[in-house]
């Protein structure tokens, strides 16, 4: 509790001048770790008062020897206290709250978040759970959130995390140790969980061992979406791309690529000897294809193929009315990229049940027998067997039309090369959000594609430092 109390002293002086602070605190070890910020604070000068939401409990564990050296100001709270306030801390619950806030509590919490000054939580902020995504009541709108040794699904998750602020995971002394993995709720997906992708390859390679993609392309008027997944697969490294097209479609999307190849093909039984042929070792489908019993039964017979299938968009919206019959075809290598929409309509009710996302994909994953994406802004990354992967690393610049096609085309295009299911979906999506920070905002979504190669070069740069900086120690 001391180390925790001063870690978030700290962080508020490297932020804040000396300036009045109120510590609204609650009776177990959230309220001791503002009993601790408050001592550490007035040391150093700050004007501070401690101002008890629940003065008619008596402290429990850590939190009353904190209490004991607290020497300053200690009142019951009430609205009013936030009079002459230039600073608020907010200790009064913790990560574990199971229940709304009620009564004093929720009117000090709707107080703090009207005030205007400053806000900083200790953990988390009030109203929160530390394991789900929505608060059940309100919740405090905090401007710094310091949590300490290990971040929680709020921290991550939409929409919990817009009430956090700024966070900072604060190193509070817990010896570290690998816990078990069913102990694991999800990683934090970075380039070093899935290290050997995208590659480069060897000095010797050619487009053959670089794998061959292949992409379903919508009709005439519908081809964009298409396209867009196809030349993302090209700059994720796939050797050669080609799109399957319909015959009416053929003049509009030649006329468009250069590098990518075209193939028409007029039944199912053409498109899987479009596959055939090519030696497609991998296959995007469902960008703009059309919701019809075409796709339906494209989609099912790509299945039947031994190539792993990224399915997205429209190849999964086409069977709502029988989501049991698309499931019942996917196998472990496979891909697909729900929205939050289309993941109701895939996996009905399961979002509601779950606690939060993580728990939500980490079921559709097991439900589905293959790697799901649930996409949004916090995208989970999930596979029945292994630790979840969630994604923050991206912008809101994504949210603009075809940014889904580009991330299915550049699933297919690490697919294609040979990458396992869970790190080309995990690349994927990093590089995507990578893409789109840098673009920033007034981004269109055929702009992601033509980002890639900085991107990937800026990561081997950095993998490539990296293994001489170990190499160095090791020496």
């Amino acid at each position: 509790m001391q180390a925790a109390g001063a870690a978030v002293a700290s962080e508020i002086r490297t932020r804040w001048s000396p300036r009045q602070t109120v510590i609204f605190a609650g009776a177990g070890n959230n309220g001791g770790d503002g009993l601790v910020i408050a001592e550490r604070l007035a040391a150093a000068g700050w004007l501070v008062r401690v101002e008890r939401v629940f003065p008619g409990r008596e402290w429990t564990g850590d939190a009353d020897v904190a209490a004991q050296h607290w020497t300053g100001p200690l009142a019951p709270a009430t609205p009013d206290s936030l009079t002459g306030a230039e600073l608020i801390v907010d200790a009064i619950f913790g990560t574990g709250l199971s229940r709304r806030p009620e009564g004093l509590a929720a009117e000090l919490i709707k107080a703090i978040n009207a005030s205007g000054r400053p806000v900083v939580a200790v953990d988390i902020p009030s109203g929160l759970s530390g394991d789900r995504a929505e608060p059940e009541g309100v919740a405090v709108e905090a401007d710094l959130t310091v949590t300490f040794h290990r971040l929680r699904p709020a921290h991550l998750l939409q929409p919990s995390v817009q009430f956090c602020g700024e966070i900072v995971c604060a190193d509070i002394g817990i010896p570290e140790h690998t816990p078990p993995e069913d102990d694991i709720v999800a990683r934090w997906n970075h380039p070093g969980l899935w290290s050997d992708w995208p590659h480069s390859g060897s000095p010797d390679t050619h487009k053959h061992r670089k794998g061959r993609l292949a992409v379903l392309s919508g009709p005439a008027k519908a081809t964009g979406a298409a396209r867009m997944a196809a030349e993302a697969g090209l700059r994720a490294g796939a050797g050669l791309v080609t799109m399957l097209t319909p015959p009416g479609a053929a003049l509009v999307n030649a006329s468009h690529l250069t590098e990518v190849m075209i193939r028409s093909f007029r039944e199912s039984d053409d498109f899987l000897s479009g596959l055939d042929d090519i030696r497609a070792t991998a296959a995007v489908l469902g960008p703009a294809a059309g919701k019809n019993d075409a796709l339906r039964e494209l989609v099912i017979a790509a299945l039947s193929r031994p190539l792993p299938v990224v399915l997205d968009g429209d190849a999964l919206s086409v069977f709502e009315d029988d989501p049991g019959h698309l499931l019942g075809h996917l196998r472990h290598h496979d891909v697909i990229t729900p929205h939050a929409g289309e993941f109701e309509r895939l996996f009905p009710g399961l979002s509601d049940s779950a606690l939060n996302k993580i728990e939500a994909a980490r079921a559709a994953a097991d439900k589905a027998g293959c790697v799901v994406v649930y996409k949004g802004a916090d995208s989970v990354i999930a596979v029945s067997g292994r630790t979840p992967r969630i994604n923050t690393h991206a912008s809101s610049a994504l949210a603009t039309a075809g940014t889904g096609d580009t991330l299915a085309g550049l699933i297919g295009g690490l697919l294609a090369q040979g990458a396992p299911a869970f790190d080309a979906a995990s690349a994927a999506v990093w590089l995507h959000g990578e893409a789109a920070l840098r673009l920033g905002p007034g981004l269109i979504a055929g702009e992601l594609a033509d980002a890639m190669p900085a991107v990937m070069q800026d990561l081997t740069r950095r993998r490539r430092i990296a293994a001489a900086r170990a190499a160095l120690i090791g020496g």
